[in-house]
């Protein structure tokens, strides 16, 4: 039942929605480098593969953004004169262009100051990722002997998992198939394996392309279908597939590959808040159409074995209720939110009865525990779970009736499973990471009930980070988990550097898979610290109920309550913290910059949300109306309307000093356009000159020397990438100049050369 994070089924529905994040590293090389060695290296990215299916995932530095966002356009005004009106827009136009162009020269004057860190972690990071990623490989796709996977672009065929130069064929390749400047974002294996469909999809656009090939000895392509989202072969010859428009899914079509080809419509979602997606069950008996709101589920399925028959509808919608179908012996079974508590149950229901009234409990998880993933298999499921930030596997057995649960390394922080499309396999794949720990694949066996670590060459990591794992207690006393990583070398770990993460949206997770920019922090001294505050989805769906619409202040608090806590017990201090957020996260970053300025010396922002009000009450923006689950709708309701002002961040910049700021921004992106970054840095600008200007005149007044300390407020316009992608070079461009603001800002390397001269000195007094 897995699938990744930017396509359909399960994990978008645990995670709330789907998304998609960028992920900076340059490439999974795998042992045999020179089978390899003519192809390009392209861009890098991640593939989450399930059900004869790869899914591509990217992830940025510490957060996740949502694959569905909105979009926060400059406000406009209703004109009834259509001259006025083009007026407006024209002046708009060169007001925007103006300002844009004014950005860009500031940010080129700027960045000349930090072109040399940046070169140094640069080539850091570059050096790091070549020891780490070496010989880590990307996930598999398993049709017994067959192996399939994709690297540098191409898409290989193996037998077995021995790959070497004689073991492994080239299926596809972006390059030489005229798609040099796309990345392969998902696989789909048809049953018989005699094609594939493949999604590409470019660093600068949100629609997706879907290549049909036709497998055997000459690969060739057989169909190209434009603005694809999600897709599965129903039968060897049969596909199913959504379409994509203005960053909506809401129709589905079947297309043939018989002699007779055809395509056809066979669903329609009427309401905009809705999402459509397909998933494929485990056994292949059925696809299931899967509409979804970030609340509310509706299924319908269609048989695999008679695949131009009608729909049939599983359980109508009802508001607030979740689910999702898998299927096993004739019986449907239902990961749900039905019952009481409204947290994930596994279910079951007879095919021809699949009403809710007829759904029975297998399974309840236990209080405050996240549902990360479930993988049927024949007579027997594995839920992947989190529960205080550890990990650990729950093996339901159907035939026993039975439950083990099996903890995972202490150290693992995030799963990625590999796929085995055969629901008859005794052997579940998967991988184990964490922000410093690169990719260890495991596996778990059925017949000798035990964990199994993959023999592979050691991958060389740091083996002196300590994980501590603490509980801050927030304004209402809610206890909010924080996880923590420095080097167990470090001394004095007050005077330490320090990088809090915060998210809190959607009920999803902060992302904590490997990056290597977080692995070369820690070996240079810093603490990170991720923040899982309410809103997210680190304790079950209630964490997330707790911290959406009119909660949002409570994520606000949590956040500030764990910063507080972290300098309490001597991780850094305000002068040495930074604070890292990308799209709504962004919010709680933005609030807590207006509200607790004191707490940190620094932020760095990719693509925030920042104008929240303004852009709910847009409804004329293609995901305002089904993002109203999250934030609310201010029009229709006025309370709402003054919550989301009380700490929208562009609504409550104020005179006072400010940490400063850095934000990357894209100039394609159609989730965040720029227009509502441009308003919020030129209001937070003028709000730090204006109080420096009070304070140095109020200095001035009483005889006081004035300080010459002005926040930096630093707005990076990117041409290229996009909120959802980028090439592997600019993200690593963007990471080393992330890293090269912070170190300038924390001081980072004066800290460190007089904590040597203290060091220095100490040793010369003891002599």
């Amino acid at each position: 039942m897995k699938v990744g994070t930017t396509c359909v089924g399960l994990r978008n529905l645990l995670q709330g929605l789907s998304f998609s994040v960028k992920y900076y590293s340059k490439h999974n090389h795998l042992q045999t480098v020179c089978l390899y060695s003519k192809i390009k290296h392209q861009k890098c990215h991640i593939l989450d593969c399930s059900g004869g299916t790869c899914t591509h995932r990217t992830v940025p530095p510490g957060s996740i953004v949502p694959w569905r966002f909105f979009s926060c356009k400059q406000a406009g005004t209703k004109i009834p004169s259509k001259r006025k009106q083009n007026t407006s827009i024209t002046t708009s136009a060169h007001l925007y262009k103006d300002l844009l162009k004014s950005e860009q020269e500031n940010w080129n004057d700027i960045s000349e100051g930090y072109k040399a860190m940046t070169k140094r972690i640069k080539e850091k990071l570059e050096e790091l990722h070549n020891k780490c990623m070496f010989n880590s490989g990307s996930p598999r796709i398993r049709f017994g002997e067959n192996v399939y996977f994709e690297e540098n672009g191409c898409i290989f065929l193996s037998k077995g998992d021995d790959v070497d130069e004689g073991n492994v064929d080239i299926l596809f390749s972006t390059e030489d198939l005229g798609f040099s400047d796309a990345f392969i974002q998902r696989i789909r294996i048809s049953p018989d394996q005699r094609y594939m469909a493949i999604s590409l999809k470019s660093d600068n656009s949100e629609e997706a392309t879907c290549v049909i090939m036709k497998l055997g000895h000459f690969p060739a392509v057989e169909e190209v279908i434009p603005s694809v989202f999600s897709f599965e072969w129903a039968t060897n010859d049969v596909l199913y597939y959504t379409s994509q428009k203005n960053l909506k899914c809401q129709n589905v079509f079947v297309t043939t590959f018989t002699n007779q080809k055809h395509t056809e419509l066979v669903y329609t979602e009427q309401d905009a808040r809705f999402f459509v997606d397909i998933y494929c069950t485990k056994d292949r008996h059925f696809l299931t159409i899967n509409s979804n709101s970030k609340t509310t589920s509706e299924v319908w399925l269609v048989d695999c074995r008679h695949p131009f028959r009608l729909p049939a509808l599983v359980q109508a919608r009802t508001k607030g209720l979740i689910y999702h179908i898998e299927h096993r012996n004739d019986e449907l079974y239902i990961l749900t939110t039905y019952g009481e508590p409204a947290e994930y149950k596994l279910m079951k229901a007879p095919v021809a009865s699949s009403g809710m009234e007829n759904w029975q409990l297998v399974y309840a998880l236990e209080k405050k525990t996240k549902l990360v993933d479930l993988e049927m298999f024949s007579d027997r499921c594995i839920m992947f779970l989190k529960n205080a930030g550890h990990l650990y596997l729950n093996v339901i057995s159907f035939v026993s009736h039975s439950v083990q649960s099996i903890k995972l390394p202490t150290w693992a922080c995030e799963f990625e499973l590999e796929s085995h499309p055969e629901h008859t396999t005794s052997t579940c794949y998967f991988q184990l990471t964490s922000p410093v720990h690169p990719p260890k694949r495991f596996a778990y066996s059925f017949k000798e009930n035990n964990l199994i670590e993959q023999a592979v060459q050691e991958v060389p990591i740091i083996t002196n980070c300590h994980t501590t794992r603490l509980l801050a207690k927030s304004k209402d006393e809610t206890s909010v988990p924080i996880t923590v990583f420095h080097n167990m070398n470090s001394k004095e770990l007050h005077r330490k550097p320090l990088l809090v993460h915060v998210y809190g949206a959607y009920g999803i997770d902060l992302n904590m898979s490997f990056k290597e920019e977080k692995l070369m922090l820690i070996e240079e001294g810093w603490i990170l610290a991720y923040c899982h505050v309410r809103g997210g989805g680190e304790l079950g769906l209630s964490w997330h109920k707790d911290g959406c619409q009119q909660n949002k202040l409570k994520g606000l608090h949590d956040l500030k309550a764990c910063i507080t806590l972290l300098h309490e017990l001597g991780f850094s201090q305000p002068k040495y913290t930074a604070l890292a957020a990308a799209s709504a996260g962004g919010v709680l970053a933005g609030a807590l910059c207006n509200a607790d300025p004191e707490l940190i010396r620094a932020m760095v922002l990719q693509a925030p949300f920042v104008d929240v009000l303004n852009t709910m009450m847009k409804t004329h923006l293609p995901l305002t109306i089904e993002e109203q689950e999250e934030w609310g709708n201010p029009l229709a309701d006025e309370k709402c309307m003054k919550y989301i002002k009380s700490y929208c961040p562009y609504q409550n910049i104020k005179t006072q000093c400010y940490p400063s700021v850095f934000i990357t921004a894209y100039e394609n992106d159609q989730r965040i356009p720029l227009a509502g970054v441009l308003r919020y840095v030129q209001k937070l600008r003028k709000a730090v000159l204006d109080h420096a200007s009070n304070t140095n005149k109020k200095a001035i007044t009483s005889f006081i020397v004035p300080g010459n300390w002005i926040p930096n407020i630093i707005l990076d316009i990117q041409a290229n990438g996009s909120h959802c992608d980028s090439s592997w070079e600019d993200s690593l461009n963007e990471v080393a100049r992330h890293l090269a603001f912070l170190n300038k800002e924390l001081e980072v390397c004066h800290l460190q050369q007089h904590m040597k001269s203290c060091k220095q000195l100490i040793n010369t007094l003891t002599t």
